[in-house]
């Protein structure tokens, strides 16, 4: 009983005293924060100062009213519904080519096409969305279809990983059953590993989209039509009022995109457990 009580003693003395590495990590990543600050040179005495917060409220200041003349709100309508048509495409592209690499990806049709699209997939997804939408506009030219390329093309990547990893780790009993009774590869895959994966399949597909539909807005800058090339036009004016109607139009529809996304996701939770 002494034993088990020094023991516990001696533990609780080695509980209390302070972790090295834990100091020495927090005592780098505090000298590093400073160090950046440092190289930066940011006067936040300038940045603070009574001209300075004077002239960012004038600036935000130029924001309001929006610009909530009908004619431009129709125009913002209207690339509102470019930019969710844009998100919707783009992810239901890349959900239909990303199935179609999953399964080679996932090692059921040997180990060279495993190899093989493993590497595309790779490839597709480390090029980034802008990147993808500046070679589009440059293919495809200006446009809406340009930045629903690009997305597809990158999330495609995305997908086709996730995809895989989850036909990897579903059950192999029930597509080997049929393979045994004589099914062909493709037809057990469909009828009897697709079933146990498709909610998690249509999971990753709605949070992609709620992504998607944000990256939709930035592609417009480089030429990928909808609310993203309206933002930039503005801005470039320095009309704030404008932009400031551009703006909401995004909140909105992100706030609808990802409400309504999160609900289905939600309905798939217990069909997924």
């Amino acid at each position: 009983m002494s034993t088990h009580a020094s023991l516990s003693a001696h533990e609780r003395v080695e509980a209390a005293r302070p972790c090295l590495a834990c100091l020495l990590t927090l005592g780098v990543v505090a000298a590093s924060v400073v160090a950046s600050f440092v190289f930066l040179s940011i006067d936040f005495r300038a940045l603070f100062s009574r001209a300075s917060i004077a002239s960012m409220a004038r600036f935000v200041g130029e924001f309001f009213p929006p610009d909530l003349s009908l004619p431009f709100v129709s125009k913002t309508a209207w690339a509102a519904l470019q930019t969710l048509a844009v998100s919707a495409v783009g992810s239901l592209l890349a959900g239909v080519f990303g199935a179609v690499l999953a399964l080679p990806a996932a090692g059921r049709w040997g180990m060279a096409a495993r190899v093989a699209s493993r590497a595309l997939l790779n490839f597709l997804r480390s090029v980034p969305e802008l990147v993808w939408a500046a070679l589009m506009v440059l293919a495809a030219g200006l446009g809406p279809f340009a930045g629903t390329l690009a997305l597809a093309l990158h999330t495609t990547g995305v997908l086709g990983r996730l995809f895989a990893e989850a036909l990897e780790n579903a059950p192999a009993a029930p597509q080997l059953a049929l393979r045994d009774s004589g099914s062909p590869a493709l037809a057990s895959a469909l009828y009897a590993t697709l079933p146990l994966v498709a909610p998690q399949w249509l999971a990753y597909l709605l949070y992609r989209w709620e992504m998607n539909l944000r990256m939709a807005t930035v592609l417009g800058f480089v030429g990928a039509g909808g609310l993203g090339q309206m933002l930039y036009f503005h801005l470039a004016l320095f009309q704030q009022a404008q932009v400031a109607t551009v703006l909401a139009a995004m909140l909105v529809l992100v706030i609808a995109v990802d409400t309504l996304s999160s609900r289905w996701r939600r309905r798939l939770a217990p069909a997924h457990a």
